[in-house]
Formats: structure tokens, C-alpha cells, sequence
């Protein structure tokens, strides 16, 4: 059963149409691409999923269960999470304690301190789990939201330009990271610029322009497909 399906999701903003007829698939044990150029709609796609933006029609269904009228507490008990473009860390918190929030709301809230030393080791922030989060780079401080995310365990996850500032080598650790999410059965859903990281880890990429879906298919396809080129990779 596919963790996430979107089907037909419209989206008007008084004249302007965000998104049009959106249909996207995201499976336990892939990660999902969605790429497209500024205001393609992707953002709006991703607050539409975890329930922060009411579609003008169509339907989200997590693991099978039409969610479109839930709230975002409610989607969040059936398994999602989800980063933001803009980073939204609690600054004055350690990184530990930035975790142990989302942990304590999480299904294994009893043992929160155990899943948040569980993630540090994981994404290597135990060295820094006492750092104040606003002190801290931009890739690093992504990979933090990252690791909030995970501390209330989801199936789903949404990742929002999460490698955005981030240097070539915590880009290809956090790939790394990425794969072995999925092998762990979560599916996630990528929005990123970085090609080279949307092409290197994702299964399948679909490609959004002018709020519609243009393209589907795995990297290899769509890093060909002439209409995606024309939209977005070539002007990359």
C-alpha cells in the first residue's frame, strides 16, 4: 500500500491556480522526487499533504485512509512529518533538546530520551547535542530539522530543500542518510534544487510547472525528457 497518493489536488488563491489536478504516489522503502522551478507549487503541495492548506478539490490518503479534511496533529498520528523550507528550530534550545520536543509528542514518548540518542548517533550530532541550535551553520541546522522529524518516528516524510546549505560532503553524507531511511521502509518525499542529489537518490522524481505535473518517472528518464529541460534542468 502506498504510504502517500494525491489525487486530483487543486489549489486556487483568489484568481491564481497554485496547483492543477496534482497527482503524486509515495511508497514505504523509495524516495520520491519532486522538482520544478520557484513557484512551481511544490511548497503549496507539501501544506496540502500535511494538511496545513485545505485543496480546492482532490483527496490525500495516508496508507489508504482519506486524511483531506484531517488537521496537521491528526495526519501527524498516522505517520507524518515533514520539514520547511524556511528553518524553524526553537534557537535558544540544544540540538538535544530541539529533538526531545518532537520526541515527547512521538508514539515512543516513554522512552524519549532514548530515540533522541538513538538520532544523534545516527545523523553524527552527538558531538554537538549540547550546542545552542542558533549558533549553528545552515546545513548543519537542516540536518537538525531533519533529525526532529525522525524523533516522532513517521512513515511518511517530507523533505523541503532539507541540503540546502550544505557543503559536498554533508550533501553526500546526507544522500547516504536518505537511502538508508528508505531501506528502513519509511518513504520520503524529496523537494530539492540540488540535481545532483535529486538524481543520485531518488527512485522515481516527478516534475512540477505551473502548478501541474509535466513528468514522471525514474532519474534517468527525466534527466532526458525535453519537456522537463525546457522547464526547469536546462535554465539550471
Amino acid at each position: 500500500m502506498e504510504s502517500l497518493q494525491v489525487s486530483g489536488v487543486t489549489v486556487d488563491f483568489g484568481g491564481h491556480r497554485a496547483l492543477d489536478g496534482v497527482a503524486l504516489t509515495a511508497a514505504p522503502g523509495r524516495v520520491t522526487g519532486l522538482i520544478g522551478p520557484n513557484g512551481a507549487g511544490k511548497s503549496t503541495l507539501f501544506d496540502v499533504v500535511s494538511g496545513l492548506r485545505r485543496p480546492s478539490s482532490g483527496r490525500v490518503h495516508l496508507a489508504g485512509r482519506d486524511v483531506t479534511r484531517l488537521g496537521p496533529a491528526r495526519r501527524a498520528r498516522h505517520g507524518l512529518a515533514r520539514t520547511f523550507q524556511r528553518l524553524e528550530l526553537f534557537g535558544r534550545l540544544s540540538v538535544r533538546d530541539n529533538l526531545l520536543v518532537a520526541a515527547e509528542l512521538g508514539p515512543q514518548r516513554r522512552h524519549a530520551d532514548r530515540v533522541v540518542t538513538e538520532i544523534l548517533d545516527r545523523l553524527g550530532l552527538a558531538k554537538i547535542a549540547d550546542q545552542h541550535a542558533d549558533t549553528l551553520s545552515t546545513g548543519v541546522a537542516r540536518l537538525v530539522e531533519v533529525g526532529r522529524a525522525l524523533a516522532v518516528r513517521p512513515t511518511l516524510l517530507l523533505l523541503d530543500e532539507p541540503a540546502a546549505g550544505q557543503d559536498a560532503e554533508e550533501t553526500e553524507r546526507f544522500a547516504a542518510l536518505l537511502r538508508s531511511l528508505a531501506d528502513d521502509g519509511t518513504a520520503v518525499v524529496l523537494v530539492e534544487h540540488d540535481m545532483g542529489l535529486v538524481m543520485s537518490v531518488c527512485d522515481e522524481v516527478h516534475v512540477l510547472d505551473l502548478g501541474k505535473i509535466i513528468a514522471v518517472g525514474p532519474p534517468e528518464v527525466i534527466r532526458n525528457d525535453e519537456t522537463v529541460l525546457a522547464a526547469y534542468l536546462g535554465d539550471a
